[in-house]
């Protein structure tokens, strides 16, 4: 049975570069504060891979820091600002509706403290409007807060614009990259962007090693108390190995990064296509712009958790915008977002491709999922509810007539 992985913007195999550094460096164990030589050659690797890091996205190294992960840095780059801006009499925020459970329970928890939250309206096609921004914008809001491209359906947000508007207006801009950066080309200095959060096993890095940019000047109340580390805003003992490899895997991610996205837009593009020949079937989001590897799919009358569970069982690991939970299947607020009824949101389907994908595997895709959908559509109550009104509408049309 042939093995296609298309779940890579859940997570990321780690490139052969990345593991190598990984391997290399985990030997030197020495804690980067220590002032011994191995310590010495710790705190060294980790300056260098910060400056890499920081290179990549057009910052200082000193504007850069290193956390656990994308959820850590969205969680210290929103709650650090928040409780600066109130000491300023500030207590708005802006964000969207689609944004990532790292941002939007974060907020959650801020409202529950006395903030004021926005949620921008993100359309069918997946997108902010600057003139939504701009309406929402009060004297009082102190940051917005608005994802560089969405995790589910791929679509890249009007980042520039966004940052613009806000570096006018004296609002601080943050924006959870964490699918963006290492797929597509960005500068936090020409894009007005303030704070930044990535994440590196979204880039064939490894897993539990982030970082938060932090734009010189901004001040952020620390979120992790207890050591000197990070010069003294994050505290605990850095994982050395961890950070050489993430800088490996966005350096290497990045290299030769048009050729690589167009290789894997055109795969991308031809699953789209194939997958819309398949009756009642929709794209999630517009095409463009979206992340290259992103094809985000429903298919009426089918169960997103039973779909993934026969794909799996051919060997195809894909995600579902639909999320278990407690044993009960909802559909993801992100499609819910786009105005999809629940009864559509519940049959998605997110195929994510990487550079390590292969037409081969796209013509496996295509040659499975049809047979799939069928199957599933012959045992499911909902799709013969919407056979049955859609003959009943033809029929009554043929009376009208």
């Amino acid at each position: 049975m042939k093995f296609v992985y298309a779940d890579n913007a859940a997570t990321t195999k780690m490139s052969e570069a990345s593991k190598q550094a990984l391997i290399q460096t985990i030997d030197n164990y020495g804690n980067p504060s220590s002032l011994h030589n191995m310590g010495v050659k710790a705190f060294y690797a980790i300056d260098e891979a910060r400056n890499k890091i920081a290179k990549a996205l057009g910052s200082a190294g000193n504007e850069l820091y290193f956390t656990s992960g994308g959820s850590e840095s969205d969680n210290w780059a929103i709650k650090g600002f928040a409780e600066n801006m109130k000491k300023k009499g500030k207590n708005h925020i802006i964000s969207s509706a689609f944004e990532h459970h790292g941002i939007l329970h974060t907020l959650s928890a801020l409202e529950k403290q006395g903030f004021e939250v926005t949620y921008l309206p993100v359309y069918q096609d997946g997108y902010v409007r600057i003139d939504d921004l701009k309406a929402a914008i009060t004297d009082k809001t102190g940051l917005v807060t608005i994802m560089y491209a969405n995790n589910e359906i791929g679509t890249i947000q009007p980042i520039s614009e966004i940052g613009s508007v806000c570096r006018e207006k004296g609002i601080v801009f943050h924006t959870d990259a964490v699918q963006a950066v290492g797929h597509v080309e960005i500068d936090v200095k020409k894009q007005n962007i303030d704070l930044l959060s990535l994440s590196a096993h979204k880039f064939h890095g490894p897993k539990g090693i982030g970082a938060l940019y932090i734009r010189k000047g901004i001040l952020l109340s620390n979120l992790l108390e207890g050591g000197a580390q990070e010069r003294g805003k994050r505290a605990g003992t850095e994982n050395t190995a961890s950070v050489v490899a993430a800088a490996v895997a966005l350096e290497e991610a990045l290299t030769d990064l048009d050729e690589k996205n167009k290789r894997v837009a055109a795969m991308r593009d031809r699953l789209i296509d194939g997958l819309l020949k398949i009756e009642r079937s929709r794209l999630n989001g517009s095409r463009s712009p979206r992340l290259a590897g992103n094809v985000s799919v429903c298919f009426e009358g089918v169960e997103g958790e039973a779909l993934l569970l026969s794909l799996d069982l051919v060997g195809i690991s894909a995600s579902s915008g639909s999320a278990c939970t407690s044993g009960s299947l909802d559909p993801s607020h992100v499609l819910l977002a786009l105005g999809l009824p629940h009864e559509i949101a519940h049959g998605s389907l997110r195929l994510s491709l990487s550079e390590y994908n292969s037409e081969e595997d796209v013509d496996y895709i295509l040659s499975v999922i049809p047979g799939i959908i069928e199957r599933l559509r012959d045992m499911s109550p909902v799709w013969e509810d919407i056979k049955e009104n859609e003959s009943k509408e033809t029929k009554d049309t043929k009376k009208d007539n």
